[in-house]
């Protein structure tokens, strides 16, 4: 029984079904209208976006005998043989195994002589970064002067490999990895070409799972269509991915959601039963909080209908943005770490468990009531941001000299303790010095004001204030936004000032100390002399030596 495959059997013919490049077929046709084309063409750009499929259509388009330019008609022999791979005046080469000189040599012989059958004698070389340098060396000449019957079409996933004196007599095409979007919606016209009944969510799975190539999603649909026995759905999908189906990653969401544990871990697991590669999951709980941060911030009517956004509607209205955010960063900073963990089961359930443990106030005071209902001790809260289980109590409002001290975790956080607070962040670098040099103005609506002295005002580059907001918003959830403002010299309270003042009045004491000292008095009478200025040090435990 004889099967063509469906990336050979819908394989374009002409421009005009061509997908995701609209650019590479503007300038073909274009070329083409005005008969200006460039006797060597190099296509570049990863597995499965097209590039022979181009190059073909363009080689069809030279020689149609139809001459319908800029489009070939696909019907005539000249087309036909050529999509069949068996037109004579075609030379299509792979150059992974041709990469000696002797049969780059072999294939130009021929070169001078006119094309047998039509307008032009076509070179197809694909994957031409494999060629050898010698092989490069023989090919130059002839790609630089060609006759004029003659055109150059050079494949390759890996243009950077080629030699720029190569690079430097073609004309470039790079074509794009293709959008998921484009790709379920060929895939769907197939699927109604091939009267295949398919769900869409299942062919916007396989659109993702492709990553940019259409070759690859056409392959997945071919197994997905073996799979499922002449049907598509997405749960035969996702377990042939190794993945998760949508309700099954709702499952999860509601059950993190709700601060469910048990039933978050019995999803999981039941996932695993399945034998859902953990990374997949990840993966798909990504893209979940990414199409729900969408119908947070713009509505439903942003997320593609095949990925079922009346599904997701419920959990964007019990799941606060904020939260959303930070799962999505979750997910993806699990999967990273998944090949550090003891076993990837593992990782992915602690994954999971992080997402559980911070949460927004709102939910943690569930999970918190839920847990001292059972007799257990609940998170402690954060108020108004982030929580999790021993994290450090927000600033509240008022945060201005002599105001009242704003509680943070059983302790106080004031304009006076602000250089203390600094202390424990314990930040490096630019913003590290930023933070010692400025003192808290005012904690009010969500924003810490804070001034710097203007003596470090060069410390305040974009990407050094960036770090520093980062890291005072994860330390002090209650707020989300920094404001810095520039003035004269501290007034004191800084960690810098504070820092400063302390190690003033250790000088001071180390000095004292040491002319107080019975033996340094008695030398001092002896030798008439007094004691160099700054010669003297503090060091550690108190105790004070003079300087070398």
């Amino acid at each position: 029984m004889s099967y063509l495959v469906l990336a050979r059997k819908w394989r374009p013919r002409k421009f005009s079904e061509v997908r995701g490049q609209p650019h590479a077929v503007r300038a073909l046709s274009n070329a083409i209208s005005a008969k200006k084309v460039h006797h060597a063409w190099l296509f570049a750009g990863t597995r499965g976006v097209g590039k022979t499929t181009l190059a073909r259509i363009l080689a069809a388009a030279l020689n149609c005998e139809a001459d319908a330019a800029p489009e070939p008609c696909g019907e005539c022999g000249s087309c036909v043989s050529i999509q069949e791979g068996s037109f004579v005046d075609l030379m299509e080469v792979d150059a992974a195994s041709r990469t000696k000189v002797e049969q780059t040599r072999e294939l130009l012989e021929n070169v001078q002589y006119a094309p047998t059958e039509g307008r032009c004698k076509i070179y197809l070389i694909d994957e031409a970064h494999m060629l050898s340098a010698s092989s490069f060396n023989a090919l130059l000449k002839t790609l630089e002067e060609p006759p004029p019957h003659v055109k150059f079409l050079l494949a390759t996933t890996e243009p950077r490999r080629l030699p720029v004196t190569v690079l430097s007599r073609c004309l470039q095409i790079n074509l794009r990895a293709m959008d998921s979007e484009t790709i379920a919606g060929q895939l769907t016209a197939i699927c109604k070409g091939e009267e295949v009944n398919a769900e869409p969510g299942a062919l916007a799975r396989i659109a993702r799972a492709a990553g940019g190539s259409m070759r690859d999603a056409l392959s997945l649909l071919d197994q997905a269509v073996a799979y499922g026995g002449d049907a598509v759905r997405e749960t035969d999908v996702a377990d042939m991915l190794g993945g998760a189906d949508q309700p099954s990653i709702v499952h999860l969401l509601n059950a993190i959601a709700v601060g469910d544990g048990e039933a978050l871990l019995g999803g999981a697991r039941e996932l695993r039963e399945r034998l859902a590669d953990p990374a997949n999951i990840l993966a798909e709980l990504a893209s979940a909080l990414q199409r729900l941060a969408l119908i947070q911030a713009v509505g439903a009517s942003v997320v593609d209908e095949d990925d079922q956004p009346d599904t997701l509607a419920p959990l964007a209205e019990a799941l606060p943005a904020d939260q959303v955010q930070l799962l999505y960063e979750i997910a993806i900073q699990g999967r990273s770490t998944l090949p550090l963990a003891p076993d990837p089961g593992l990782g992915l359930e602690m994954t999971l468990l992080r997402m559980l443990a911070f949460q927004p106030d709102a939910a943690a005071k569930h999970v918190r009531e839920g847990r001292k209902d059972a007799g257990g001790q609940g998170p402690v809260s954060a108020g108004g941001g982030l929580t999790r289980t021993g994290a450090t109590e927000p600033v509240e409002e008022g945060a201005m000299p002599g105001s009242p001290p704003l509680s943070m975790e059983k302790q106080t956080l004031t304009a006076d303790s602000w250089p203390e607070t600094v202390r424990g962040l314990d930040l490096q670098g630019l913003p590290g010095e930023i933070a010692a040099h400025s003192e808290l103005v005012q904690a009010k609506n969500e924003c810490l004001h804070l001034r710097l002295d203007g003596q470090h005002e060069n410390l305040l580059t974009d990407d050094a204030l960036k770090e520093l907001r980062v890291a005072l918003i994860a330390t002090l959830p209650a707020f989300r936004e920094v404001e810095i403002e520039i003035a004269g010299a501290g007034q004191g309270g800084t960690l810098a000032g504070r820092d400063r003042e302390t190690e003033r009045r250790r000088q001071q004491r180390a000095e004292r100390e040491f002319r107080a000292d019975p033996f340094v008095q008695a030398s001092l009478d002896i030798f008439g002399n007094d004691i160099e200025i700054g010669s003297i040090r503090p060091i550690d435990g108190g105790q004070s030596l003079p300087g070398q």
